[in-house]
């Protein structure tokens, strides 16, 4: 097992990794939208912080020489199932061929007052 970490993704929020290495399984803590340069919530839009979680997972999946069409699993959280089709346009953008398994799932509330929360899974 091996720990990943980034400083070009926000820093854990508790005692938790980014992201472990597991044999050929990289599995990638939640991810809400903190700029890693500022450690400011992105909080314009819903699309701004879909991008942001994007971005520092990406920032993730490349500490640990993974790429998006790597990923097999996310899971998404949210505060609002009305947020649904604006997190997709975004999130399309990003797994354009042949997307990944994923689950889309409202929660009561998520850290710092994120509305958007993605974890994925990916393997080599």
């Amino acid at each position: 097992m091996e720990v990943i970490a980034t400083t070009n993704a926000p820093k854990a929020l508790g005692p938790y990794s980014q992201a472990v290495l597991a044999g050929s399984i990289l599995f990638v803590s939640g991810q809400i939208a903190i700029n890693p340069e500022t450690g400011e919530m992105v909080q314009s839009s819903i699309e701004a912080e879909t991008q942001q979680v994007l971005d520092n997972i990406e920032a993730i999946l490349t500490e640990a020489r993974f790429r998006f069409m790597d990923v097999v699993k996310t899971t998404i959280f949210v505060d609002d199932i009305k947020n649904f089709d604006a997190i997709n346009a975004v999130y399309a953008k990003t797994f354009k061929i042949e997307p990944p398994a994923r689950s889309f799932v409202q929660v009561a509330a998520l850290p710092k007052g994120a509305h958007v929360e993605i974890e994925v899974i990916a393997r080599r």
